[in-house]
C-alpha cells in the first residue's frame, strides 16, 4: 500500500512515492535470530590451519601479487577485489591470456562462513580453494612448481615464509602458500547493519529493511538463505520450482552434478551468501542479471514459485541493502623484490 506525500519546493509541485508504515511483528528480530547468526567480533578460527599475525600478513601478500600467476598480470585480487565488494564486478572472470571463465566470481568477504568454496562446492575451504584459481588454465594458468620456485627466488618471502611456519622443515611449500591466504581471508569480515540489529539494536535497521526482513522470512528465502552468511550453506536446485531460460540459467552448467556426477545434483548450486549482495552484481551463476530488483524477480518465479509484487521486491532489496558490511581496512602490501633466478612470466600471456 502507498500514500503520497506532497512537497512544495522552488514553486514545484514534487510528488515522492512512499511505503506505508506497515506494521512488522513485535517478535521480528527474535524470530530472525532463529534463521540467521550475526558475524563474530574476532577472526574465525578454521580446520587444520592457526591463524597468526605472520600467516596473515604472509597470506595478504600473496593474495595481492600477481607473480603467482604464469603471466605476472593476475592475482587473487584480480578477480576478488577488496575495494569494490571482494568481487571483479564482471559477468564472469577474465583470465590468463584474457580469457572469460565460465563462472561469475563470488566476493572473498565473510567467504570463510561458507559450507564450502565455489559455487559447485568443490573445494572444502578456503586453503583449498586457494589452490584452484592458481592452476586453472582459464585463470593464473600456474603451476604449484612455478609457484615454490618463485617464492624461493625472492629472500624477503623465504623469510616471511619461515616466520608464518617456524616448524615446517620446509616452510616454503604449495600447500603453506594456501594456508597463509586462507588465514588472510579469513580476516575479511565486514560486519553490516542487520549484525547490529541481531545483536540487539533496533535502530540499526530502517523500517523498510525490517518489513523486507519480514517478507524475506515469510515468503520462505531464508530456508536457502539463512544461517551467518544468510546463505552459502547449502545446495539447491535453481529453478526449484519454474527453471530460468538459458539468459540466466546457461544449459551447459550443470553446477555440482561435475563434482558429484549425480543426476540429482543437475543444476544444483550453493545458494549464494548474500551479505555484501548489493554491492557485487552482476548476480547468479551466470552473472547474467545486474539489476538486484530483477534478481529477486527472478528467484521469486525461480525458487518459490510466485510472481513478487514490486512493493514486496522492493522492501526485500531494502533488507538486503542492510546486509553491506564495512570492510576491514586494507593497505596494499609492498612486496618482495624479484632476484635474477625469479621466474620469467610468460612472454605472451594470449596462449
Amino acid at each position: 500500500m502507498r500514500k503520497f506525500l506532497y512537497i512544495l519546493a522552488a514553486g514545484v509541485l514534487a510528488t515522492t512515492a512512499v511505503y506505508a508504515a506497515d506494521p512488522v511483528p513485535a517478535d521480528l528480530r527474535q524470530t530472525a535470530l532463529e534463521l540467521f547468526k550475526p558475524l563474530p567480533s574476532t577472526i574465525p578460527a578454521v580446520k587444520d590451519n592457526p591463524i597468526t599475525p605472520e600467516k596473515i600478513a604472509l597470506g595478504k601478500a600473496l593474495f595481492f601479487d600477481p607473480r603467482m600467476s604464469a603471466s605476472g598480470v593476475f592475482s587473487c585480487n584480480s578477480c576478488h577485489n577488496v575495494g569494490t565488494g571482494g568481487d571483479d564486478n564482471l559477468e564472469t572472470s577474465i583470465g590468463h591470456g584474457w580469457q572469460k571463465g565460465p563462472r561469475n566470481s563470488p566476493t572473498v568477504f565473510n567467504a570463510v562462513f561458507n559450507v564450502a568454496q565455489f559455487w559447485d562446492g568443490r573445494a572444502d575451504d578456503l586453503k583449498a580453494q586457494a589452490k584452484g584459481p592458481v592452476q586453472a588454465g582459464v585463470e593464473m594458468a600456474n603451476t604449484p612448481t612455478q609457484v615454490v620456485a618463485t617464492l624461493n627466488s625472492m629472500p624477503q618471502y623465504v623469510t616471511w615464509f619461515k616466520a608464518a611456519f617456524p616448524d615446517a622443515a620446509d616452510p616454503v611449500t604449495f600447500d603453506n602458500f594456501a594456508m597463509a591466504i586462507e588465514a588472510f581471508e579469513a580476516t575479511l569480515i565486514a560486519p553490516a547493519p542487520f549484525d547490529a540489529y541481531l545483536n540487539g539494536d533496533e535502530n540499526a535497521l530502517t523500517l523498510e529493511a525490517k518489513q523486507g526482513l519480514n517478507i524475506f522470512m515469510d515468503k520462505g528465502c531464508a530456508s536457502c538463505h539463512g544461517g551467518i552468511n544468510v546463505g552459502g550453506e547449502g545446495y539447491y536446485p535453481f529453478g526449484l520450482v519454474e527453471k530460468p531460460g538459458a539468459d540466466v540459467l546457461p544449459e551447459n552448467d550443470k553446477g555440482r552434478f561435475a563434482v558429484t556426477n549425480t543426476a540429482d545434483d543437475s543444476y544444483v548450486f550453493r545458494a549464494a551468501p548474500l551479505r555484501n549482495v548489493a554491492l557485487t552484481a552482476p548476480y547468479f551463476h551466470s552473472g547474467k542479471v545486474w539489476d538486484l530488483k530483477q534478481a529477486v524477480a527472478v528467484m521469486g518465479t525461480a525458487q518459490l514459485g510466485e510472481e513478487l509484487d514490486e512493493r514486496d521486491v522492493d522492501l526485500i532489496v531494502a533488507f538486503l541493502g542492510s546486509l553491506t558490511g564495512k570492510a576491514p581496512e586494507i593497505t596494499y602490501p609492498i612486496l618482495p623484490a624479484e632476484t635474477a633466478t625469479t621466474p620469467k612470466p610468460t612472454a605472451n600471456i594470449g596462449n
